[in-house]
Order: structure tokens, then sequence, then C-alpha cells
């Protein structure tokens, strides 16, 4: 009887252990589309490697009672992400190698991920292995990518969000208008320059004819 193949997204996880089975395949990022959504939009397609990956099923033997069942999983590729300096897009390598313990339930589980540093998982039948290397390269990927030296150089301004490019101009217009204008009364504003507090004063004191608004020395009219 012929055998049928293994389905990474419906594997009898423990049947696939205690037969220490392997599975082994390139697949493209398109099946991973949580992973995909991290990388590079405007990535042209031939930096899009392949991921290739390799499951096998381990039991390991104890002093007492049936034996462990561990998966070995290993995954790499090269992948492009958006470079956080230049934002173009940055191919960087991508991979990882760990050993899952499965157990029989979730309880047992919870149990074991907490007092150990395993990782640990629950037998399934029909265990999404695709998701779980999904999972593992998204953990694996850089947290800041970037190029180690950028094609090009970033483009970086500070722009003032209250002050808009015409009254830049403009300001800086009469701020050359400035020197032509020195000349004029005390107390008088400038284009581009607050009027001085003390020449307006001034200014104030002498009233409407130039003369010292105060009643000292003046005459009053009969």
């Amino acid at each position: 009887m012929k055998q049928r193949p293994l389905s990474p997204r419906r594997l009898d996880i423990a049947a696939f252990i205690d037969a220490q089975g392997v599975l082994e395949a390139d697949s493209p990022v398109a099946d991973l589309p949580r992973l995909a959504e991290s990388l590079a939009p405007d990535a042209a397609a031939e930096q899009f490697t392949p991921i290739h990956w390799r499951a096998e099923g381990v039991l390991r033997p104890q002093r007492v009672g049936p034996p462990q069942q561990w998966l070995s999983l290993a995954a790499d590729t090269q992948l492009p992400f958006t470079c956080q300096r230049c934002l173009r897009p940055v191919v960087l390598p991508v991979s990882t190698d760990r050993d899952i313990r499965f157990v029989g339930d979730e309880s047992v589980a919870a149990q074991l991920d907490a007092d150990m540093d395993e990782d640990v998982l629950v037998l399934a039948r029909a265990f999404d292995l695709l998701s779980l290397i999904e999972d593992e390269l998204i953990m694996a990927s850089p947290i800041v990518p970037r190029h180690e030296e950028c094609p090009e150089a970033p483009v970086m301004y500070v722009a003032d969000p209250g002050v808009d490019e015409e009254d830049q101009a403009l300001a800086a217009a009469e701020g050359g208008q400035e020197g032509a204008q020195a000349s004029g009364e005390p107390g008088e504003a400038r284009p581009g320059k607050r009027p001085n507090p003390f020449a307006v004063l001034a200014q104030l004191k002498k009233g409407p004819t130039g003369g010292d608004s105060g009643g000292s020395g003046g005459n009053i009219p009969e």
C-alpha cells in the first residue's frame, strides 16, 4: 500500500515523532503571509529567497516511563526588510534552529513551560508545521534592520509645522529690507522686527506736537 505524502499544514505530529520521521522542503515566502507582511513592500521579486526548512521527530528515552517526544526544527533564508536608516530594502539572513518538546495536554504543557526553559507544545492530529516555522522566523527577524552602509545617504531635515513656506519667505524678504529702513523714527516698527517698547513710550510722552506731554514747565492758556 502506497503511503500518503505528509502535509506540513495538517501533520499528525504524534505519529510523525513516534516514527522519527523527517520532512524537508523549500517554501515560498508567500506561504507564510504573516512573515511576508513584515518585509519591505518595494523589494524586487528576486530578493525573496525560498525558505529552506527541515523537521525531524526525535524520541528521547527516560529512566522511567515512555520516551519524550521532541521535534527538531531548522529553517533559514534571506529576506528583504526595510532599512530603518535609509528606508530602502536590505536583504538580511534569518535562521532558526530549535528543539521543541510535545506533550499530551495543555495543562502539562503550561506547567513545563513555566518551570523549565524548554519550548513545550501540545500534540495535535492536524498540526500546522508551516505556521510554527513562520512563528520561529518572525521571532528570529532583526528588530532594527539596516544596511552596514546605505546605498544612498538618507535625506534628513527638520520642518517647523507652525510656519508655512510662504511665511518663511516673507520673513526672509522683510529681513533683507531692514537695513534700508534703519533711519526710521524711534519706536517705529521695522519690518521683520518687533518695536522697542521704551522707544514707543518716549514717542507717546512727546505728544502729538512732538513736545513733552508732562505738566511741568508748560503754559496754561487763560
